[in-house]
């Protein structure tokens, strides 16, 4: 059965990365959410989120090790997120779980929890 403590170890942290790769693929062809990205660090962007997802689900610690505490609200206030923004973001990281063959059981995982954290970035009262 896979938990949120070992999904890094069930899905392989190969797989994560390709379906972050798949989302930033999306993120910047993507009018509405891809200008909130700095334009000269899609690199950067995509390894950071990488690193978050692979630490979070159970993998090696390299996002705490190089960034310390997430504080991933504050990181992000400087951009207006509200509900559309954060309906975008759910719905390119759900298409790059389809591509890259995320299976059910890991899914049922991952969406609740981007779910989550998507709704808490939000910042824009609407």
């Amino acid at each position: 059965m896979i938990t949120v403590d070992t999904l890094c170890h069930e899905v392989g942290e190969p797989k994560l990365r390709a379906m972050v790769a798949a989302f930033y693929r999306r993120v910047k062809t993507d009018a509405l959410i891809g200008v909130m990205y700095p334009a000269d660090d899609w690199d950067g962007s995509e390894k950071r989120l990488a690193d978050f997802i692979v630490y979070r689900f159970g993998g090696p610690q390299t996002y705490i090790e190089e960034r310390g505490h997430p504080r991933l609200r504050g990181r992000h206030m400087g951009f207006s997120i509200g509900v559309a923004e954060r309906d975008q973001w759910l719905k390119l990281m759900g298409e790059s779980m389809l591509e890259e063959g995320i299976s059910t059981e890991a899914a049922q995982i991952m969406i609740p929890f981007f779910a989550q954290v998507a709704d808490m970035m939000r910042n824009r009262a609407e």
